[in-house]
């Protein structure tokens, strides 16, 4: 019994590493899944930032791009204007052109912001920066030629100031342009490529983590599932382990209750074998003794008055030991009991229980007596004796009563009194050899014993016995009554 309880706790102190290691390996991995998904988020903003600039980047190099474009279409618009004037010399196409070229200053002014902005010190900001002077001057050469072929004074003031700066080189203007815009046409692919690197990059960084969160969860479940059936085999093993052991208990328990039984029943039949010699043996020599110590007081009273004082001081002390010898045979086995049955054995251990604690008797008990087989009665008087002699240690009850009902297929005594009460603590207690040895007394003989504390107090003690019928014995022989010696 004691290997099975070892190695019931063996099982469950593995069962509780395995789950601590477990544990403990699964929050590393938790650990690390943490914070590598924190990562991968971390590389995501910083791609997703890196995408919104690069396109903010692009789109701006694609509106620059588009702004040399009308700059240039702008150019060649000027030079439709101006060429159309000399032609017809129509003051509506020296307006349009002025309004061009006020145009014209305004996007270079806006593209010469963003070249300084942007590339402030750079060839591309050197380069626009000769182009805008250019471009100044093909506006103010322009004015100046249409002025001249005008028939009359044109009012120019839109145009700026008319300069004869000298013939300005159109085609590098235009190469130059077609040089910058090609510029920010690369730009604006490179900053394109750069984005959709960078959206590989998210796209690859979110597939891992998603890939990772698929096997974290698919390990887990695993691990979960692997758990679940590692528990249900070790709780299939804790369950034969414990029917093993309640079994290996409850046969251990029967063989502890027959052991008790049979030693209550030695016990007894010890009992009755010592109180049967002491009453017909000693019984005997006691009586002896005394008849014979009678005659000689009586032969020496009148001649030997201190032997006579001395027998008669003889005779009293062999009335005391007769007398113990009497009380010894009734505790053993009650003469009460065997001659006249349990109700005049109840009724007569309450009646000098009574006498002995000055307590008021309240017995409900049969008109005539019954008769059961002799293990039942035993028991019953036993119960009775030892609740009784609780009674008057530890109650300091005034009124006991006892009951005794009998039907067809059992017995139940009940005795309680008005005393202070058990205590609680005291019914659990497993060292209470009185208490222990009414229970096993009681279930020997398969009945049921309850104890409880009385309302408002005192003890309640109620048994439950299976009712063996026992056949009418014999009367006892003539002359033989509870008090002979």
């Amino acid at each position: 019994m004691v290997r099975m309880v070892q190695k019931v706790q063996n099982l469950a102190a593995a069962t509780r590493l395995n789950d601590w290691m477990r544990n403990r390996s699964w929050a590393i991995a938790m650990t690390v899944a943490i914070v590598i998904t924190v990562g991968g988020l971390v590389i995501l903003e910083t791609a997703r930032e890196r995408i919104a600039a690069e396109y903010e980047s692009a789109l701006e190099a694609r509106d620059v791009s588009v702004q040399l474009s009308t700059l240039e279409s702008q150019l060649a618009r000027l030079g439709a204007y101006q060429s159309g004037f000399l032609l017809t010399k129509q003051a509506a196409s020296a307006q349009a052109y002025c309004t061009t070229a006020a145009r014209l200053r305004q996007t270079a002014q806006q593209l010469n912001l963003y070249y300084h902005r942007r590339e402030a010190g750079s060839a591309g900001t050197a380069s626009f920066t000769e182009i805008a002077a250019q471009i100044d001057a093909r506006i103010g050469a322009g004015a100046a030629a249409m002025q001249q072929a005008a028939p009359q004074p044109l009012g120019l003031a839109a145009c700026g100031t008319a300069s004869d700066a000298g013939l300005v080189d159109t085609a590098l203007v235009d190469s130059t342009l077609s040089l910058l815009r090609d510029n920010e046409a690369r730009r604006a692919q490179h900053a394109l490529d750069a984005s959709r690197a960078d959206q590989r990059v998210s796209t690859f960084v979110a597939a891992g983590l998603s890939a990772l969160n698929i096997v974290l969860f698919i390990l887990l479940f695993r691990n979960l599932g692997i758990q679940i059936d590692r528990q249900a085999r070790v709780q299939r093993q804790l369950i034969t382990q414990q029917e093993e052991l309640d079994q290996l208990v409850n046969e251990r328990t029967r063989q502890l209750e027959a052991l008790g039984w049979h030693l209550q029943a030695v016990s007894e039949n010890e009992k009755t074998q010592l109180a049967r010699e002491l009453h017909d043996e000693l019984g005997a020599i006691l009586t002896a003794s005394k008849m014979d110590v009678a005659w000689a007081n009586r032969k020496l009273k009148d001649s030997e008055p201190a032997i006579s004082e001395k027998l008669t001081r003889a005779l009293a002390n062999l009335d005391q030991g007769i007398a113990l010898k009497r009380r010894i045979i009734e505790d053993m086995r009650p003469t009460v009991l065997a001659n006249f049955g349990l109700v005049t054995a109840l009724r007569t251990l309450a009646d000098e229980a009574a006498q002995r604690n000055n307590w008021v008797l309240d017995l409900q008990l049969p008109a005539d007596d019954i008769q059961l087989d002799e293990q039942t009665e035993i028991a019953l008087f036993r119960v009775a004796q030892e609740s009784l002699t609780n009674a008057a240690k530890y109650a300091r009850a005034s009124q006991v009563s006892i009951g005794l009902q009998v039907e067809d297929a059992q017995v139940a005594l009940s005795i309680a009194d008005n005393g202070v009460g058990i205590m609680p603590a005291d019914l659990k207690r497993t060292h209470t050899h009185g208490l222990l040895g009414m229970r096993q007394r009681v279930a020997a003989h398969g009945g049921h014993f309850d104890i409880r504390r009385g309302v408002p107090n005192g003890t309640d003690i109620h048994v439950v016995m299976p009712c063996v019928r026992a056949s009418v014995p014999e009367a006892p022989p003539a002359g033989t009554s509870p008090g002979s010696v």
